[in-house]
C-alpha cells in the first residue's frame, strides 16, 4: 500500500481564493446599490456645480500668484467628499453580506479571510478612484475649475489614497453595526465629520478654534492634502506643507483598521 503525502501548501488556492470572477461580483454587487451611486457619483458633482454656481468670484484666483481658483477649490471639496462617502459605503456593504449569509457562504471555499478584507479594501479603492475620477471630469469639462494638469493628477492621487482611511472606518462600522442601520448611519456621520473637517467651508485658520477642533477629525487631514496642490503659484513653489495632516490620517487609519481586525476577528469566531 503506497502512502502520498500532500504538502499542506499545495491546498492553498492563489491570492487567498480570490478570482477575477470573484472581484468583477463584489464590484457589481456595489455598483448596482443605487443609493452608494447617487451619494458618491452624483451628489458631489451636483454639490460641486450648485456651489461654484452661487460663489461669486468663483474665477478668481485663490492668491495673488496662485494658479488655481477658487472654483478647484469646492471641486476638490467635493471630490474628497465623494471619495470618502464611496470608500465608506463599499466597506461597509459586509454587513449587508454578513446578514444575507454571504459571508458564511464564502468560508465553504478556498477564499482565505484576509484575502476577502483585502478585497474589500481595493475595490473600494476602485470606487473612490470612480467617484474622483467623475468630479474632476466635471470640474475640466465645464471650465469651473482651473488648477493645471500636475496639480489636477496629484490632488486627484492624494485623494484616492487618502480614502483608504475610510475603507477601513467602512470595514470597521460594517462588522460593528447591523445592515439595516448602517449606512442609514454613516451617512449623516460622514456629513457631521466632512463639515468639521472643513470640507464645506473656506480655507481653515488652524489657529482659530474651529482649526483645533477640525485637526482632530477624521477627515481634516485628508482635505488639507488633497488641497495642498492648489497652492501652486505661478513661480511653481507650494505652501509648505504641514506634516501633522499625514499624522492626522495615519492615526485614524490606525484606529479604523485595528478596530476592523477586531470586529473581523469576533465574527469570524461565531461561525
Amino acid at each position: 500500500m503506497t502512502t502520498t503525502v500532500i504538502d499542506p501548501r499545495a491546498r492553498r488556492a492563489p491570492l487567498g481564493g480570490v478570482s477575477p470572477t470573484l472581484a468583477g461580483i463584489e464590484l457589481r454587487r456595489i455598483l448596482r446599490n443605487r443609493r452608494t451611486m447617487i451619494f458618491t457619483l452624483i451628489f458631489p458633482v451636483v454639490m460641486f456645480l450648485f456651489i461654484s454656481a452661487q460663489i461669486k468670484g468663483a474665477d478668481d484666483s485663490m492668491g495673488p500668484s496662485v494658479i488655481a481658483n477658487v472654483g478647484a477649490y469646492v471641486m476638490v471639496s467635493m471630490a474628497v467628499y465623494g471619495a470618502v462617502m464611496a470608500t465608506t459605503s463599499a466597506g461597509a456593504s459586509v454587513s449587508v453580506e454578513r446578514a444575507s449569509g454571504w459571508s458564511r457562504q464564502l468560508r465553504l471555499t478556498p477564499l482565505r479571510p484576509t484575502a476577502y478584507v483585502l478585497l474589500k479594501v481595493v475595490l473600494a479603492l476602485v470606487v473612490g478612484a470612480l467617484a474622483t475620477s467623475v468630479t474632476f471630469a466635471v470640474g475640466e469639462l465645464t471650465g469651473s475649475a482651473h488648477l493645471g494638469a500636475g496639480s489636477a493628477l496629484l490632488s486627484a492621487g492624494l485623494i484616492i489614497l487618502g480614502s483608504l482611511v475610510f475603507a477601513a472606518f467602512g470595514l470597521f462600522m460594517g462588522y460593528l453595526l447591523p445592515s439595516e442601520n448602517a449606512m442609514q448611519f454613516l451617512g449623516p456621520v460622514l456629513a457631521v465629520l466632512s463639515i468639521f473637517g472643513g470640507i464645506f467651508s473656506a480655507p481653515i485658520d488652524p489657529s482659530s478654534t474651529y482649526g483645533r477642533i477640525a485637526s482632530l477629525t477624521p477627515i481634516y487631514g485628508l482635505s488639507q492634502v488633497a488641497h495642498w496642490p492648489l497652492t501652486l503659484t505661478t513661480s511653481g513653489t507650494h505652501d509648505p506643507f504641514d506634516i501633522s495632516w499625514v499624522i492626522n490620517m495615519v492615526a485614524w487609519g490606525a484606529i479604523f483598521v485595528a478596530g476592523a481586525v477586531w470586529r473581523f476577528r469576533k465574527d469570524t469566531a461565531r461561525v
